[in-house]
């Protein structure tokens, strides 16, 4: 067995600076005036971060990942996902109100599908990222 020495830093050695952090405040007024002009504004910001917690939880999500498959009725999204046809119904209400998906009627039947390519994208590029970032990590069983 071996030992490990352990050496202490000296009294007057700074501490590293965080990555998340500089180690000195400086401003860009050129760069910050620049990005100020071509931040979203203040309303879609709203509805942006709306969607993104809509879709922060994982029955949405399996919702999403099923209706990318194409057009389901209610009972058969319910059936799928192994929720009751009140609590899909819920569910379908919150992303409707959002846009994320759209309902068709036939006849005594509700169909639902993602409302468009938008969010068909949206949906692959945010797994696509999962993904990859679960591949990258060490000791990933996708790695």
């Amino acid at each position: 067995m071996s030992k490990r020495s352990h050496v202490e830093p000296a009294a007057n050695t700074p501490a590293p600076a965080p990555l998340d952090a500089c180690d000195v405040f400086h401003i860009d007024p050129a760069r910050v005036a620049h990005l100020r002009d071509a931040l979203i504004a203040e309303g879609p910001v709203q509805a942006l971060a709306e969607t993104f917690r809509v879709l922060g939880d994982p029955t949405r999500v399996r919702v999403l990942d099923a209706l990318s498959h194409g057009e389901l009725c209610v009972c058969d999204l319910a059936t799928l996902l192994g929720l009751t046809e009140s609590a899909t119904s819920h569910q379908l209400r919150l992303l409707r109100a959002l846009r994320l998906v759209r309902p068709r009627r036939a006849g005594r039947m509700v169909f639902y599908a993602l409302d468009d390519s938008h969010i068909v994208a949206l949906f692959k590029q945010g797994l696509r990222h999962v993904e990859e970032a679960e591949a990258a990590r060490p000791g990933s069983r996708l790695a």
